[in-house]
């Protein structure tokens, strides 16, 4: 008879094949693609995860994989009209979580909740909004880390180089600029598909402080 042990592994290995394979599948096609996978995942188990430079219809795309080659499950916003099926079953199987605009509703607080009730989240926030050029970033993922008392892990797609990663957590201090200076400094080699559309990084927080 087979021990308890082996009757309860057997389901946990289940679930790992899955994930591993997709794991697999993920970093082949990025190879195939010609792009490099540097360093290793993020140890957090909830931050939120911010992807730069956004230049590019393709960079979403290409952050699933990266994520899906380092086994990360990253969760993802998007407007909650998107979420009808058939559509919306893929979409929040790809991890999306629907944004209601329609009601006044604190995203904030709301993700805020989300990360209480969760163990492990990665929460992937938007800071640029569009892939066109645009004067700031915006500041959700900064105030939503901020209030969940959770890291900030950024993470990057350098397509003169074609290589993505992660880069080191940072955890929201108040200090907007100061926090902020840390994003600048770390991408400030990297280069997005159109660098001509890659606008500042800065949060119009900063700007207000300014004397």
């Amino acid at each position: 008879m087979a021990s308890r042990e082996t009757v309860a592994a057997a389901p946990e290995n289940a679930r790992r094949k899955p994930a591993r394979m997709k794991q697999i599948i993920a970093r082949r096609l990025l190879e195939l693609a010609g792009w490099k996978i540097e360093g290793d995942p993020p140890t957090q188990r909830r931050f939120v995860l911010i992807a730069a430079p956004h230049t590019s219809n393709w960079d979403f795309p290409l952050m699933l994989l990266f994520a899906a080659a380092f086994g990360l499950k990253v969760k993802w916003l998007a407007k909650d009209s998107l979420f009808w099926p058939p559509m919306g079953w893929i979409m929040q199987w790809m991890g999306g979580i629907p944004v209601v605009r329609s009601r006044k509703l604190n995203q904030v607080e709301s993700m805020r909740r989300t990360f209480a009730d969760r163990k492990d989240l990665v929460l992937a926030v938007p800071t640029e909004g569009t892939r066109g050029r645009t004067d700031h970033w915006r500041s959700g993922f900064y105030h939503i880390a901020r209030e969940s008392n959770v890291p900030i892990v950024p993470s990057y797609l350098d397509y003169g180089k074609k290589r993505g990663g992660f880069g080191p957590p940072v955890t929201p201090s108040g200090d907007v600029t100061a926090d902020m200076d840390n994003f600048r400094n770390f991408y400030a080699p990297m280069n997005g598909k159109f660098p001509e559309l890659s606008g500042p990084i800065c949060l119009a927080e900063e700007d207000a402080d300014a004397p």
